[in-house]
């Protein structure tokens, strides 16, 4: 008798799956993303997935620190690099024009658009966290151009911060929405153009 003879399982590759699944939960949202709709992109089983990542929220989470540092460093570095906050936040809306409308994936912020309409207070809370840690970040270099004299001493530190934050938030999600790249760099300049100082 003859037996039939398996072929050797196919190795899984974890790093390509967590891009799959990142652009899965950019796309779609997670609460818009399925274990069908992960198990589909990945090509794997569901216990596969669950073997190799935990569950959805694991998977998540490990997307958005994979996200993070393809896509999102963007801002903190352009802030750090550049002599002013002023400087700094022109390059970051610039950036942010150019990354939003990318054709190469899905428009906007993965961590913006994964927080619409979710229903897991876990996630909405780990991804109000990662914007406020941006928030964070802009404050502390308006903070920083106060302290050298580059901004008046009675600046409204956190309410400059949000702003910033505001329109990069809304120009993610005008991106979404279809603006284009010469759009949303449009914005930016009127943007700049209302700072204050």
């Amino acid at each position: 008798m003859v037996t039939g003879q398996r072929g050797r399982p196919r190795s899984f590759d974890r790093d390509a799956a967590l891009d799959r699944a990142l652009l899965a939960f950019w796309e779609h949202g997670y609460e818009g993303t399925s274990i069908s709709d992960l198990t589909s992109s990945l090509g794997i089983s569901a216990p596969s997935l669950y073997a190799a990542f935990g569950d959805k929220r694991k998977l998540f989470d490990e997307v958005v620190v994979v996200y993070g540092g393809r896509y999102a460093d963007f801002a903190a570095a352009a802030l750090v690099e550049e002599p002013t906050a002023r400087a700094g936040l022109e390059r970051v809306l610039r950036e942010a024009a150019a990354i939003y409308t990318d054709p190469a994936h899905p428009p906007g912020c993965l961590v913006l658009s994964a927080a619409v309409n979710t229903t897991s207070q876990e996630v909405a809370q780990a991804l109000r966290e990662r914007r406020n840690a941006h928030l964070e970040v802009f404050g502390r270099r308006i903070r920083a151009d106060v302290a050298a004299g580059v901004l008046p001493a009675d600046t409204d530190v956190q309410a400059l911060a949000r702003y910033a934050l505001a329109v990069l938030v809304g120009m993610s999600q005008q991106s979404r929405d279809g603006a284009s790249r010469e759009e949303l760099e449009a914005v930016a300049e009127l943007a700049m153009g209302a700072w204050p100082y």
